[in-house]
């Protein structure tokens, strides 16, 4: 029985990412401890119902203070040193570095980190998004030598980082994602007689949350019954959008706001389509989840979420940041009311296919040597 200890910068994420990657740990007979900042009560009791326990530490998930990264650097050597894991497995960009340096440093046997996107800090621009870019590359580029294994949840990722110098080839291991349970997301039929767009994301600008309000925009104006809903949390993220934004758009009349769920299946049963026009993803999470509840798909040809469609079978691809080219993709499923019903067929037959987490976590088993 070995000791994996999951490193996350997000506490919730553990559960609604990784509950069923921690729950196969725990099938396997391994010991599991988990750690994330800020816990909360809910949460703490899933893990707990999962059979792994948690650890709190320091994170500042957001910006560059190096004394509150040290901090994070401190209390993570700590953390293991009482812990004394057999694994490390980290995700997310601060975790990976900070959990995966800390890991090199205590020796820890076999440290792993999973890429699951690359967020702002390689989509900025200027001299400021340079720098961040540069620092990123440099902080990466040393923590993932201390890794045995480096999974990679989309192939635009990993090449960069092999482009890069960030890692080496013969340590990559690539993964679906993190994969989507198919007993807990099954098939819901399309309803009928309306047409709903759904996106659900962080209300932050990179996953596309404007491109998907100016498409709306024109699509009411042509098309006012049909509906636009948005789920999802706001964030203290430098691209995040403020409430009032939120607010004049809904005044507008162009969406309905639901709030954050823990719980997204109601909102992907009600909708007619699924849209996510981010700009870069690892895998996107919620595209699979609404693959496997039988939704067509529109989404941007951006890394990552590429990965999630088959052109004109389960969905359509469109340019990041073309607010047009998503109403006309939209536009489609208007005038052909049969086509979300065809399209989700085939989504939930791709996501049986490739995206099954009982296959995804074989993956990660098997690259970490479990």
């Amino acid at each position: 029985m070995a000791r994996i200890l999951v490193i996350a910068s997000y506490t919730p994420s553990l559960v609604l990412f990784r509950g069923d990657m921690l729950a196969e740990f725990r099938a396997r007979g391994h010991e599991v401890v988990c750690c994330s900042p800020a816990p909360d009560q809910q949460t703490l009791k899933q893990l707990e119902d999962l059979g792994v326990s948690h650890l709190e530490f320091r994170l500042q998930r957001t910006g560059m203070n190096p004394m509150a990264d040290l901090a994070t650097m401190r209390d993570l050597r700590r953390l293991m040193a009482e812990v004394r894991p057999d694994h490390v497995l980290s995700y997310t960009i601060k975790p990976v570095i900070y959990g995966s340096l800390a890991a090199g440093m205590q020796k820890v046997p076999a440290v792993h980190a999973m890429i699951t996107g690359l967020g702002t800090t390689f989509l900025g621009s200027g001299l400021k998004g340079t720098l961040l870019n540069n620092f990123a590359r440099f902080m990466y580029r040393a923590a993932l030598k201390k890794c045995r294994t480096v999974f990679f949840q989309n192939r635009d990722d990993r090449q960069l980082f092999l482009e890069g110098g960030l890692v080496d080839e013969n340590k990559t291991v690539m993964i679906n994602g993190s994969g989507v349970n198919l007993d807990r997301f099954a098939v819901v039929p399309v309803p009928e007689g309306r047409q709903e767009f759904l996106m659900i994301g962080r209300l932050i600008l990179d996953k596309g949350i404007q491109e998907f309000v100016a498409a709306a925009r024109l699509v009411k104006s042509r098309h006012p019954e049909v509906v636009f809903r948005v789920v999802g949390m706001f964030d203290n993220h430098p691209g995040s959008i403020t409430r009032g934004q939120m607010d004049e758009w809904i005044t507008e009349g162009l969406l309905t706001y639901d709030g954050p769920t823990d719980d997204v299946r109601g909102a992907l049963a009600d909708c007619t389509v699924y849209c996510l026009p981010s700009y870069r993803e690892g895998m996107p999470r919620s595209v699979l989840e609404a693959m496997a509840t039988g939704r067509a798909i529109i989404t941007t040809d951006a890394p990552g979420c590429r990965d999630t469609v088959n052109e004109g079978g389960n969905g359509f691809l469109v340019p990041v940041r073309d607010p047009e080219a998503l109403a006309a993709a939209m536009e489609r499923f208007i005038t052909d009311p049969d086509l979300a019903h065809r399209m989700g067929e085939v989504s939930r037959g791709l996501a049986e296919e490739k995206f099954d987490v009982r296959g995804v976590n074989e993956e990660i088993c098997r690259g970490m040597g479990l």
